[in-house]
C-alpha cells in the first residue's frame, strides 16, 4: 500500500485543525447588549459602537481615521471616490488577488491596470507598476498577500513621484507593520476586510483607514447615503455638503462582534507569528520548496494565509494535486488565487459594465503578459490556512511531515497525477 494518504496511505493528521472563527460568551455578551439596546443597524452613523471600533482599530494599527462600513471591497471603491478618482482614470492593480480589487475602480467609474509580481513576495512588483503609469495613472493599489507586504518604501516613492494615490489592500494585513509602521498607514488609504475567513472578522464588514480627517469624513459620507458628516466622520457640523452616496453603514451587531475580536487579536497574532517563523526554519530544509524570503524591513507579519512555493519537477506535479496530496493527509491547503487574466470570478469583458465597454482594450486578456502571477497561479503556489499556526508546535510538525512525505514519494504521486487530478478537478 502506498504511504500516500491520497493513494491510501495513512493520514499524517487526523485531529482536524482549530475551527475559525472562535468565539467565546463574550461574543454572545456582546450581541445580546446590542440587540437589547434596540439599536441593531447603522443608522445615525456611526452608532455608539461604530464609533467605538473606529478608535480602537485605529489604535490596533497606529494610526490614521477609521471609516467602519459593509465590506472588504466597498472601502476600496469608497477610498477612490474620497480621493477625486472616477471615470476614465487608471488605477494600478497586481494581478495576483482577489477579484475585488480589479473589481473596486470599475464600481468608481475607473480603469483597473493589471501589473505583475514580484516572484519574492507575490505583491505588486513596484518595477512594473512603474512601466505602466500613463498620464492618466491616478491611483496605485497594493495588495499585501496571505503574509508578506509590498514594497512600501518603493510604492510610496513612485506614488511622489508621479503624484499618485496609494490605497493599500490590508485584507490579509491586520496587525502587519512595516518599518514599524502600521499596514494601512502608510498610503493615503489602507482597506481592511472584516470577512469571515480574515484573522479579525464580523462576518462581514470592512474598516477604511484614511490617512486624514477630511478624507475619513467625505467616506464617512459617501457610505452614509451623502449626509454631511464632520472631520473625523463624526456628525454633522454644519460647514460640509451633501453629496451622493449609499448606505454602506456598518451594523452595531457586527461592531459588537469586531470589538471583541480586537480583544483576542493581540494573544492570536503573537502565536501566529512565533509559529510561522518555526515553520519558515522548518519547510527551508525541504528540497523543492521555496519558502517566501522575509523583507527586513516588515517588522511585524500576519497570517491570512501562509504562503510558499514549490518547484513541481522536485515534486513531480503541479501545485494542484500537491494540495489535493496535503488536504488528504489532514492539512488544509489551497492553491491561491488565479491570475488577474484568467480569473473566472473576473469576467468584465462579459458584462454590460460601463467601464469595460467603454474602454476595452485594457481588458484584452489574451495579450497579457503576467509571466511570475501565471507561474504562481498555475503552477508553484501553495497557501497553508492559519489554523495550523493556533495548533501549536505539533501543527506545524505534522504540515511539515506531511509535505516531506509527499516530497519523498513524489515519483509515485507522479505516476497517478492524471487520474488525481480528473477525480479532484
Amino acid at each position: 500500500m502506498s504511504e500516500l494518504a491520497i493513494l491510501g496511505g495513512k493520514k499524517t493528521r487526523t485531529d482536524a485543525y482549530p475551527a475559525w472563527p472562535v468565539w467565546d460568551q463574550r461574543d454572545i455578551d456582546a450581541v445580546t447588549e446590542v440587540i437589547k439596546s434596540g439599536r441593531w443597524g447603522g443608522y445615525p452613523y456611526p452608532g455608539p459602537k461604530t464609533a467605538e471600533l473606529a478608535r480602537k482599530f485605529s489604535e490596533m494599527q497606529g494610526g490614521g481615521y477609521a471609516v467602519p462600513m459593509t465590506n472588504g471591497t466597498v472601502t476600496m471603491e469608497v477610498a477612490l471616490r474620497a480621493a477625486g478618482i472616477g471615470w476614465g482614470d487608471e488605477v494600478i492593480v497586481p494581478a495576483y488577488t482577489f477579484q475585488a480589487t480589479a473589481s473596486a475602480p470599475m464600481a468608481a467609474g475607473a480603469i483597473p491596470v493589471i501589473v505583475d509580481v514580484d516572484p519574492g513576495s507575490y505583491c505588486l512588483d513596484a518595477r512594473a507598476a512603474e512601466k505602466a503609469i500613463t498620464p492618466q495613472t491616478k491611483a496605485i493599489i497594493p495588495v499585501h498577500l496571505g503574509s508578506n507586504m509590498a514594497d512600501m518604501d518603493a510604492i510610496m516613492a513612485l506614488a511622489e513621484k508621479y503624484n499618485l494615490v496609494v490605497i493599500e489592500d490590508c485584507a490579509h494585513a491586520h496587525g502587519a507593520k512595516w518599518r514599524g509602521m502600521g499596514a494601512g498607514t502608510i498610503g493615503h488609504f489602507g482597506s481592511f476586510s472584516l470577512q469571515s475567513s480574515k484573522t479579525l472578522t464580523t462576518g462581514e464588514g470592512g474598516i477604511l483607514l484614511c490617512k486624514t480627517p477630511e478624507l475619513a469624513a467625505k467616506a464617512a459620507s459617501i457610505i452614509d447615503c451623502g449626509r454631511p458628516h464632520a472631520l473625523g466622520g463624526g456628525e454633522e457640523d454644519g460647514s460640509m455638503e451633501y453629496q451622493v452616496g449609499g448606505n454602506y453603514r456598518l451594523s452595531e451587531i457586527s461592531a459588537a462582534l469586531a470589538l471583541v475580536g480586537i480583544e483576542r487579536f493581540p494573544a492570536q497574532a503573537r502565536q501566529r507569528e512565533e509559529m510561522a517563523a518555526y515553520m519558515d526554519e522548518a519547510l527551508s530544509e525541504v528540497p523543492g520548496v521555496r519558502v517566501l524570503k522575509r523583507d527586513v524591513r516588515h517588522t511585524t507579519r500576519s497570517f491570512y494565509r501562509y504562503v510558499f512555493a514549490i518547484n513541481p519537477q522536485e515534486f513531480g506535479v503541479e501545485h494542484d494535486v500537491l494540495c489535493a496530496a496535503l488536504d488528504a493527509e489532514g492539512v488544509d491547503c489551497w492553491v491561491g488565487y488565479e491570475a488577474m487574466h484568467n480569473y473566472k470570478l473576473f469576467q468584465p469583458q462579459k458584462s454590460r459594465l460601463a467601464v469595460p465597454n467603454a474602454f476595452p482594450e485594457y481588458f484584452d486578456f489574451e495579450k497579457m503578459d503576467l509571466p511570475t502571477a501565471t507561474r504562481a497561479c498555475e503552477h508553484e503556489a501553495v497557501w497553508l490556512d492559519e489554523a495550523i499556526f493556533r495548533a501549536g508546535p505539533q501543527g506545524v510538525d505534522e504540515a511539515v511531515a506531511a509535505i516531506k512525505k509527499i516530497q519523498g514519494n513524489a515519483l509515485e504521486l507522479s505516476q497517478a497525477a492524471e487520474e488525481l487530478r480528473k477525480k479532484y478537478s
